[in-house]
């Protein structure tokens, strides 16, 4: 809206914005989406609020799966957020990706929403294994970058700042934020926003923490048993042509106002109700 309220806020994406890492599917998630949520609630008591992202979507299905029921709801508020999970496969094409992106930005302006984006930080500094994909990162960035600007779409730029890159800002399997990184993405997002009462303070370094990080044998040895327990199960679904994603709907496919369905979960789809 003109004014800067927003009433009818509508996030897309994968399992970022979802809230994979903040809480967990016994006792629902909560995630970055559902804390600016509450941040619109904060000073507009009767905004309503729409998660239709799901884990491991790439760019191409948010656009196909979601953007069309996004439209529906009618957002004066609309978050896109994806293109992670498109820069870990190997046959990664940063323009058809960056493509998608667009798209969805495109129809979400052209149908009066304001809408928001995030860059992406380095996987290679959480994931030593990742590094050779630092070039993926800059360029997918570059493109966000340049789509946002030809759509006016407010980009958080998470990507320039290194506290994004601190551990404690990551959950173990360092591919989703913890409950403190999306924390501080919707600090990121309010103030690429402007909304009241937001300021750079996310974008601040953590405290120094209380123990050094592993060096030597013992930081091998941590390697090893991250790839055991996250790396190993993930190239395994790739194998497979499997997702995270498969047979899960959306937390939250209808506006609703923010208070209710929240934490919530991405329902596998024979729990939910159509």
């Amino acid at each position: 809206m003109s004014d800067g309220t927003f009433l009818r806020y509508v996030a897309l994406g994968d399992s970022q914005t979802e809230g994979v890492g903040d809480g967990d599917d016994s006792v629902g998630l909560r995630g970055w989406a559902d804390r600016l949520a509450e941040l619109l609630a904060r000073d507009e008591p009767d905004v309503l609020y729409a998660n239709l992202a799901v884990r491991g979507r790439l760019a191409g299905q948010v656009r196909a799966e979601q953007l069309a029921p996004a439209l529906a709801l009618r957002p004066d508020l609309a978050t896109v957020v994806a293109g992670v999970n498109d820069l870990l496969r190997p046959g990664f094409d940063a323009e058809a990706t960056a493509g998608h992106l667009e798209a969805m930005f495109a129809a979400l302006t052209g149908q009066g929403a304001r809408v928001a984006t995030l860059t992406f930080p380095d996987v290679g500094r959480l994931i030593p294994a990742a590094r050779p994909l630092a070039s993926r990162v800059r360029h997918l960035n570059d493109l966000i970058r340049e789509a946002a600007y030809r759509h006016g779409v407010t980009v958080a730029e998470a990507a320039q700042h290194p506290v994004v890159t601190d551990p404690r800002m990551w959950s173990v399997d360092r591919l989703h934020a913890s409950a403190l990184g999306h924390e501080r993405i919707a600090a990121a997002v309010a103030h690429a926003l402007d909304l009241p009462g937001s300021d750079d303070s996310w974008s601040r370094p953590l405290p120094p923490p209380p123990l050094p990080p592993l060096t030597g044998l013992r930081a091998v040895g941590a390697e090893v048993r991250w790839a055991g327990a996250f790396l190993g199960p993930w190239l395994g679904r790739r194998l497979r042509g499997r997702s995270s994603g498969d047979g899960r709907r959306a937390k939250r496919p209808e506006l609703s106002p923010v208070g209710t369905a929240t934490p919530g979960r991405s329902l596998p789809v024979e729990e939910g109700r159509r």
